[in-house]
Order: structure tokens, then C-alpha cells, then sequence
């Protein structure tokens, strides 16, 4: 199979469709934001008036992001997931997406896993109406790197530079269940299996939290995605932003590891550990965000709006760095430091 057969077989479809009358609406949106889609140069997009465009690539690499096993269905759904969590970040309402693909000759010749890989990928692309609107394919070592194209009303994108000193620090979900799925992937602990499944699917099919990011503009003032772990993701904002903060270690192991969280008897972990990965383990693909205290309410009804629960657990400071306070009033400081490739 020649690079065009296998596009044609496996990701170009058929003109980019109406978006569904479930997918959040943004402001202005319009029905057909695709004008031209696979098969020319350059795809055409036309945002609705009064928009801005927000573009985000993420790239997955083999070895690296996932293992060589891993499920096709679940990788090209995380390709897109990890893209759309950054949209997400931003408050924007997803229009359409690229992918470029790198494939070792094995990979190239395996149909029924390159249609698994189309499949997860288009599943969540349908369920948000974000349409494949090109890219471009390779033989060499495994590798998806996704573009993906959103909009926003003109001034409303939620950024990491907003957050105020007094703003509560808010996070969406559970943190943590991804950084143990990896850690008993790679046998630095051991998970019951059910408690291994539940981890792994947050590892492997993250849920970009989009319903919540639109629900947040005008409220949140600021907000990043949590690809590399709360305390670095969240010293992205503060460093923007100019600020400080102080997180509760009490509300902050509330939202710990849902799937491995030690509350019953013959649970793997203590607290401890469970507040390590949730802080530094990344892959949660959560929001981080800060919203003043007076907007508790608006944000209490966004997640319900949205279907996503969150949890207040700290407060933005004058004073630069980050720091836990435990249950006695002792104060630690946390490094601020996000996952580093090159560290």
C-alpha cells in the first residue's frame, strides 16, 4: 500500500460535517468552520465572526509517550486527546486538526492497525466536531504529531498570565491515576489488576476537559492543562502571572489518584506517595485554573454545567514560589518545575 492509498483508506473521509447539536456552542459559532479539507495544498478554515484562532501541536513519540504495545484505538484517540486538553486550557471551541505520521515499514503494511488508529483518532474527533483537515505521512521511527485549530471570542481566551494575588487555585478531576498506570507498566509498583484498569485507561484515553474550558471564560483568569504535574504546570501560571501560591495539602490529596486512593483496606499506597505523583507525575490532562473568591459560585456552576468536578485547593500569593501547607500549619516549599525532555 503506496502513502496516498493509505491516506485515502484510512483518513480522508468524506466533506467535514455539520457540527452536532450536542458539542459545546461557542459565541458566533458557525456550522461549516471547514471550507476545504484532505486533498488539496492547504486546508481552508473559516472562523465565525468576531473570533480568534487558537493552534496547539502536540507530537507522541514511541518510547517515549507510549509503549510499543499499546492499543492503536487508544493511541490515536490520546494523539488528539492531548491537543483538544489544550484548547481546552485556553477556553476554545475545536474547528479542525492535522496529523502528521512517521511509520516504520511494519506499521505501514498492518491494516487492520492502521484503521484501529484511524478509529480512536475520529471517534473523539466526531465527538467534539473537530475534523481531519490534513497532514502529511513518512516511513521512519513511530511518531503522530497533531495540530489542532480552535476559536475563541476576541479578548475571552482564558492564558497563564491573569492570575491575581487572592485568587483561589482550582483543579478539575482527579490527579495521579496516570503516573501509577505507568509506574506499574513499568514495574516500579504493582496495582490490583482492577485498580491497574481504571489507572491505565486515564493513562492511555484521557478526557480533554473542553465542556469545562468554554463554561470558564469570563470567570477563570487564568488556566493551563496538566500534561507534566500540578506543581510545574501550575508554576507555568504563576511564573506568567508574576505570583505565588500556597496549595492545602488536605485538599489537594482529596483529588489524588481516584483509582488507587488509600481508603479502604489493601490499598498499595499511603498518602504521601499518592500526593508525589499527583504533583510531579503528569499525563492527568485536568485544568489548573484561578478565579477570584467572589466567583466561587460562577465556577461552582460551570463544572456542574459542564459535567466536571473541581476542587479549590490553594490561593495566589504575593510572594514568588509555591508552597504546601499541612494540616498543622507547616509550610513547604515545592519545586515549580514542570517534566523536561531535555532535563
Amino acid at each position: 500500500m503506496g502513502e496516498f492509498e493509505l491516506i485515502d483508506r484510512h483518513f480522508k473521509r468524506k466533506p467535514a460535517f455539520a457540527r452536532p447539536q450536542t458539542a459545546p456552542k461557542a459565541t458566533n459559532s458557525i456550522a461549516q468552520p471547514v471550507v476545504l479539507g484532505i486533498g488539496d495544498d492547504c486546508a481552508l478554515l473559516q472562523p465565525a465572526p468576531g473570533m480568534q484562532l487558537a493552534i496547539s501541536t502536540d507530537m507522541l513519540v514511541q518510547g517515549r509517550h507510549f509503549f510499543a504495545d499499546v492499543d492503536p484505538a487508544a493511541l490515536g484517540h490520546k494523539a488528539l486527546a492531548v491537543n483538544l486538553s489544550d484548547l481546552a486550557a485556553c477556553g476554545a471551541e475545536p474547528l479542525a486538526c492535522t496529523l502528521a505520521l512517521a511509520l516504520p515499514p511494519e506499521r505501514a503494511r498492518d491494516d487492520a492497525w492502521l484503521a484501529a488508529l484511524a478509529g480512536g483518532l475520529f471517534a473523539l474527533a466526531d465527538a467534539h466536531a473537530c475534523s481531519l483537515v490534513g497532514g502529511d505521512t513518512t516511513a521512519g521511527p513511530l511518531n503522530l504529531c497533531v495540530t489542532v485549530f480552535g476559536q475563541v471570542p476576541a479578548g475571552q481566551a482564558l492564558r497563564r498570565d491573569g492570575a491575581r494575588v487572592g485568587d483561589d487555585v482550582w483543579v478539575s478531576g482527579t490527579l495521579g491515576d496516570a503516573r501509577l498506570a505507568l509506574g506499574a507498566l513499568r514495574g516500579e509498583w504493582t496495582l490490583p489488576p482492577e485498580r491497574l484498569a481504571a489507572a491505565r485507561q486515564r493513562l492511555e484515553r484521557p478526557s480533554p476537559r473542553l465542556a469545562l474550558g468554554m463554561a470558564l471564560r469570563g470567570i477563570a483568569t487564568s488556566a493551563a492543562d496538566l500534561s507534566d504535574g500540578l506543581a510545574g504546570d501550575l508554576g507555568h501560571i504563576l511564573k506568567a502571572s508574576a505570583v505565588g501560591a500556597s496549595l492545602t495539602a488536605e485538599e489537594t490529596t482529596k483529588i489524588v489518584a481516584a483509582g488507587a486512593h488509600p481508603s479502604g483496606a489493601g490499598a498499595p499506597f499511603d498518602a504521601e506517595t499518592l500526593l508525589r505523583v499527583a504533583l510531579t507525575g503528569g499525563d492527568d490532562y485536568e485544568l489548573v485554573f484561578t478565579a477570584p473568591p467572589k466567583a466561587r459560585a460562577a465556577v461552582r456552576a460551570a463544572a456542574q454545567a459542564s459535567a466536571t468536578p473541581v476542587t479549590r485547593i490553594g490561593r495566589i500569593e504575593a510572594e514568588p514560589g509555591l508552597r504546601l501547607v499541612g494540616a498543622d500549619g507547616r509550610v513547604s516549599p515545592l519545586a515549580a518545575r514542570a517534566f523536561d525532555h531535555f532535563g
